[in-house]
Formats: C-alpha cells, sequence, structure tokens
C-alpha cells in the first residue's frame, strides 16, 4: 500500500516482533509497495535485514493466512522448492504471528533482488522460466498440511457489482471519485453485464470438462516475482490454494508454445477455457475491489487514485 497505515506505529512492530521472533529492531522503515498489505523493512541489532507484512485479517482475500503460510513453508523445506520466499517462523514454531486482534503479522527475509513490476511485461525467457517453475509447484504433492482449497473460481464480485449497478440512479456520496465512478460504471454496465455472462458460460463448461487440483500461488505476476542472483524467486503467498492449474497459468501463457511447454513438464492439457474463466474472475473480482472503495468513505490519496485508475483500466479491459 502506497499510504502508511495511520493506526500502526513502527513501535508497535518493532515490540510485536521482540516478543514472538526475539528480534531486536535497531531501525524500521515503511515501504510503499504492494496492494492490500503493509509492509517494513526492519533492520537488527546485528544488521540483517527482514521484510515485514501486516495484513488485515478481515481482508476477503485472506480466508486462512496461517493455513497459506504453512503450505509455502512446507513448499519451501519439504519439497524443496528453492524459488518459494517462505515466512520465518516465531519462537513458538508459527508461521503466522499478531500484531493485534485485528492484525496479522509475517517475517521473511529481505532479499537483495531487483523487483518488478505488476504491469510489467515478461519477456521469453522469463515467461520459461516461470512456467518451469509453475510446473514444479503444480506437481508437488502436499503431505502432512492443510492446503486452502478453492476447487471452482468463486466469483466473490457478483453481488457488490450487482449493488453498485442497482444504485446508479442515486448520488454517490463517499468521497472524491464516487461520482466520477458512477458515471464511469453507467457507461459500462452493458458490457458489465455481459461480462457477467460470458463468466456463467466459461464456468459451465470447465466444470463439465473436470481436471486435477494442484497446489497454486495465485497471483504469480511479475509484482511477486523477484530476480535474485541464484534466479527468479517468487513473494506473496497469502492466497495459495488447492485450485486448477488454470488459476496460475493465465498470467504466464501467451500461446500455444507456452501452454505445450507445460505439458510437456507436467503431462497436463492446458484447458483453454479455464485459463479465460480466470482471467475474467480477476478482472471482476478487482473491479469489485474498487467499486467498494470509492463508493464507501474515502479521501483522495496514493492508494484511492490507484483504485480509481484501476477501475478505468479494468472496465475497459472487460469490454476487449
Amino acid at each position: 500500500m502506497r499510504e502508511r497505515p495511520a493506526d500502526i506505529r513502527d513501535s508497535d512492530v518493532a515490540a510485536a516482533l521482540a516478543r514472538q521472533w526475539a528480534l531486536t529492531v535497531q531501525d524500521m522503515s515503511y515501504l510503499p509497495v504492494g496492494f492490500g498489505g503493509y509492509h517494513w523493512l526492519a533492520v537488527d541489532q546485528a544488521g540483517s535485514r527482514w521484510f515485514v507484512t501486516i495484513s488485515d485479517l478481515a481482508a476477503s482475500w485472506l480466508p486462512d493466512l496461517p493455513a497459506a503460510m504453512q503450505t509455502a513453508a512446507w513448499l519451501a523445506t519439504e519439497a524443496g522448492l528453492e524459488f518459494v520466499v517462505a515466512p520465518v517462523p516465531t519462537r513458538a514454531g508459527q508461521v503466522v504471528g499478531t500484531l493485534d486482534s485485528l492484525h496479522a503479522l509475517t517475517l521473511f527475509p529481505y532479499l537483495d533482488a531487483a523487483p518488478s513490476r505488476f504491469e510489467d511485461p515478461a519477456d521469453d525467457g522469463d515467461r520459461a522460466a516461470i512456467i518451469d517453475m509453475l510446473a514444479r509447484l503444480h506437481t508437488a504433492s502436499p503431505q502432512g498440511i492443510r492446503v486452502p482449497g478453492q476447487p471452482l473460481p468463486l466469483l466473490a464480485a457478483r453481488q457488490a457489482i450487482d449493488q453498485a449497478l442497482a444504485s446508479l440512479s442515486v448520488p454517490w456520496n463517499g468521497g472524491p471519485y464516487a461520482e466520477p465512478g458512477r458515471d464511469l460504471l453507467a457507461r459500462y454496465e452493458r458490457p458489465l453485464r455481459q461480462a457477467f455472462a460470458r463468466f456463467d458460460r466459461l464456468l459451465d463448461r470447465v466444470q463439465k470438462a473436470g481436471g486435477p487440483s494442484v497446489i497454486t500461488h495465485g497471483e504469480p505476476h511479475p509484482g511477486n516475482l523477484l530476480r535474485t542472483r541464484a534466479g527468479l524467486s517468487l513473494v506473496d503467498w497469502d492466497t495459495t490454494a488447492l485450485a486448477r492449474p488454470e488459476r496460475d497459468l493465465w498470467w504466464v501463457i501467451s500461446g500455444d508454445q507456452d501452454a505445450a511447454r507445460y505439458s510437456r513438464r507436467t503431462g497436463r492439457t492446458v484447458n483453454q477455457d479455464a485459463l479465460a474463466l480466470y482471467r475474467l474472475r480477476w478482472d471482476l473480482n478487482d473491479i469489485s475491489e474498487f467499486l467498494s472503495e470509492i463508493r464507501g468513505p474515502h479521501q483522495r490519496t496514493a492508494d484511492t487514485l490507484v483504485s480509481w485508475a484501476g477501475l478505468q483500466e479494468t472496465l475497459d479491459a472487460i469490454t476487449r
């Protein structure tokens, strides 16, 4: 997040790290990165650097953070997937700590790596490396751990978007982006309803086709990839779930050659309907999140500007 939370002090985070990880923090700075969680760089008394994440426990995209983090830890240690950046356990052996009753805290090693941005395109070499990485992930067989389950692509967005569409005839008073958001949504009402119908058709075909459930990352986009000296590393495992492989693959497969590479490494055929289904679900869920923010009470901040720009871009994307 670009804006740091007003109710969380650096000293609160440092105290939680000392209490649960026995980490004595000498310096701490807020990192305006990512979207959804809050991040800090912590430096301990030995000079070691740590990446700290604070997550809102009420967030809709974190249905089971402890299970997701435990899965990441298992993948990195037991399954031997060196590209998985897993959380550091607390002194009590927990992969997720707490800041307070509303916020979870996770600690990671800080990697000296070149970060990418969400919107950065992947070249042919990177795309091949990511496909190979996902093939290894998707063939890992979980043992002795509870992986969050998402066998079919749920669409949490439908109710929120339906409510927004039903309120187009009355003013939106939440803040500076509310009325522009209402005008924008009114212009896209028809293609948005068509997108829901397309989602339903795709879901029906994917359900009838069947297919395996594998461990998926959920968001293997460039913003979650770090380029280290050893190669690419994949971070942000909080949406890990058992699901169809296409939940990950739609981010990276751009043609038949990519799909064939994945099939050679896994023995599985890529379902094109499932790729389209997960891509569309992502856009619709994004629209729902953006609408919820600009319809609710808000101010003009760096984060609400990101939501406003994202709403415009994503509504335009579904028409294409």
